[in-house]
């Protein structure tokens, strides 16, 4: 049974080649900006450039080094100048990192409690009760946080990556111009596309309710991201490749997909302690995850899983259990021609050690995954030892 739901997502898109020039219009004249952006690459491509000349009327501070998997310390030091400088307005120019990075900045910056970090890893969210307003130049597609209100942070002083959500923090705009991806490496393209395949999973890869429209769209994100990768990997890009596979990262994590239909997420939450225990990328352990954990549930998913196999891959067998072993290994070539791997070995970290360590933090926490709530640590344990 499709549940009840309600829709909403105010971020206003502008999308294609030589959109950045309208931020002059899309933020206020008089606001006071602080721009936040990573490690400097948006100086080397143009793209700097193309923000500040668009900016240049206005009162502009700046905030660099937001890390890939943005750290608390990092983001503290942000919200510290925010307060001090009385900014009003904050504008993230990169990818779904400093995206993120920057919603925890506007909340943080405004929050009444003692420690912001209870904002991710405690109640917090109960405090903020308004953020600082920003916008987005998306840099780098794969997160959906440019139209999204959620976002992951980071603790490396305590191996943490946690994740919060708050209608505060949908950006007010995202500008999406295909051209800011002309400059990443390939191996960045690579991860964009995974992690926004996987992200579509998480949403549709559960249990039949009846949801038609939102079956259709999600499967429609897949095949979309399975057709544009050969050529959103080439070099030298192609614009509607490129646009493309833009448009459908920024979709597969929008709040449209999932409406009225159960989630999983199981694998982002073994991924985060993943990253923050051995400093994976993000897709990256999404990928040494995602394929165990779909044949160890095989049978919770068993109606999607084949339903996937056949409208996503054209698998037609007629044996179940052999149709969807070729939907996961069918999942995992996928993966395999972009060049990502699919095993914990793969990266040189040992699946019974990570089972152990992963495995403890998720029962120490008290969770249970997935969308039966099922998944005990001991689970997430099993599931990782097959990562070899």
């Amino acid at each position: 049974m499709i549940s009840n739901f309600t829709f909403y997502n105010p971020t206003r898109i502008v999308f294609g080649s030589g959109s950045i020039p309208r931020l002059n219009k899309l933020i206020p004249k008089k606001a006071k900006v602080m721009l936040l952006y990573g490690g400097g690459s948006i100086m080397k491509n143009g793209i700097y450039d193309q923000v500040v000349t668009a900016l240049k009327k206005r009162e502009v501070l700046e905030f660099g080094g937001i890390e890939p998997n943005p750290d608390y310390d990092t983001l503290m030091k942000a919200v510290k100048q925010v307060k001090k400088k009385q900014v009003d307005y904050l504008l993230a120019v990169g990818g779904g990192s400093v995206i993120d990075g920057t919603k925890f900045v506007s909340v943080a910056a405004a929050y009444q409690g003692d420690d912001p970090w209870e904002i991710v890893a405690g109640d917090g969210l109960k405090k903020v009760k308004k953020a600082v307003p920003f916008g987005t130049v998306l840099t780098l597609p794969a997160t959906g946080s440019e139209m999204n209100h959620n976002a992951v942070i980071s603790r490396r002083s305590t191996q943490e990556k946690l994740s919060f959500g708050s209608d505060l923090v949908f950006p007010q705009f995202s500008i999406l111009d295909p051209e800011t991806t002309y400059s990443l490496p390939q191996k960045q393209i690579r991860n964009g596309i995974v992690d926004a395949y996987v992200h579509v999973l998480e949403q549709y890869l559960t249990y039949p309710v009846g949801q038609i429209l939102q079956d259709r769209q999600a499967e429609a994100l897949l095949l979309s991201l399975i057709e544009v990768a050969p050529k959103a990997m080439q070099f030298p890009p192609d614009y509607n490749a490129r646009a493309n596979f833009m448009w459908t990262a920024t979709n597969a994590l929008n709040h449209l997909i999932n409406r009225g239909v159960p989630e999983d997420w199981a694998t982002h939450d073994i991924g985060h302690e993943l990253t923050a225990l051995y400093g994976l990328a993000h897709a990256e352990t999404l990928a040494a995850v995602l394929p165990w954990l779909m044949w160890y549930k095989r049978k919770e998913k068993q109606a999607k899983l084949l339903q996937y196999g056949y409208r996503v891959f054209g698998i037609k067998t007629q044996k179940y259990s052999e149709r969807i072993d070729k939907t996961i290994e069918a999942t995992a070539a996928f993966f395999h021609s972009l060049g990502m791997p699919t095993t914990l070995t793969a990266y040189g970290i040992d699946p019974d050690e990570a089972a152990e360590r992963v495995g403890s933090r998720i029962d120490a926490r008290g969770w249970q995954l997935g969308e039966h709530h099922d998944i005990t640590g001991k689970d997430v344990a099993a599931i990782l030892r097959l990562s070899q």
